[in-house]
């Protein structure tokens, strides 16, 4: 799978684990915030998201909070830690 595919994916994990209404993929920019400022998530959607991407991808999240952070910064930083956690199975 390619990155871009990949980001695609991830999105519609967002959309569908948070059942976000009124939300495409298309609406949702791969550099843009997914929490606070853009698009908005919250700690407990962080949790909901974080189980979702376990099961859809296979990935597993530390509980370690500063990595978590980063990982979790947009689209492009969430594919990327999938696809490096991908290569390393």
């Amino acid at each position: 799978m390619d990155i871009e595919e990949l980001k695609k994916e991830i999105k519609n994990v967002i959309i569908s684990s948070l059942e976000l209404e009124d939300v495409t993929a298309e609406d949702i920019k791969d550099d843009e915030a997914l929490f606070g400022e853009g698009l908005g998530l919250d700690s407990i959607d962080a949790l909901e998201l974080g189980v979702a991407l376990k099961k859809h991808f296979g990935v597993k999240f530390s509980s370690e909070n500063e990595e978590n952070k980063k990982r979790f910064a947009s689209i492009n930083t969430l594919a990327e830690y999938i696809a490096q956690e991908k290569d390393g199975q």
